[in-house]
């Protein structure tokens, strides 16, 4: 069974790895960032900006476990190979 990586071709002909991407705790806090303070900026309470931001980086979390332990998977059902004869 084939895995499909999503790229995102920018500006030079670089591509960009989203499953790299949503893996980067990086990533996750300048979203989680950027959501609070968009929060902020509209009146939100502080702590209501906060719980967002900690549910933001939840998610980021099972989002870098799902995707992790799915390559790792992959990983391991493309390295299986059966055993030589006389090797159990």
């Amino acid at each position: 069974m084939g895995h499909t990586i999503i790229h995102f071709s920018m500006k030079g002909g670089s591509r960009m790895d989203w499953k790299r991407k949503f893996t980067s705790r990086k990533f996750w806090t300048s979203i989680a960032s950027f959501a609070s303070m968009l929060l902020i900026y509209f009146g939100a309470a502080e702590s209501t900006a906060t719980k967002v931001a900690a549910l933001i980086m939840a998610g980021a979390s099972v989002i870098g476990y799902t995707i992790g332990e799915g390559l790792a998977d992959s990983s391991n059902e493309n390295n299986t190979n059966p055993p030589k004869e006389g090797e159990d």
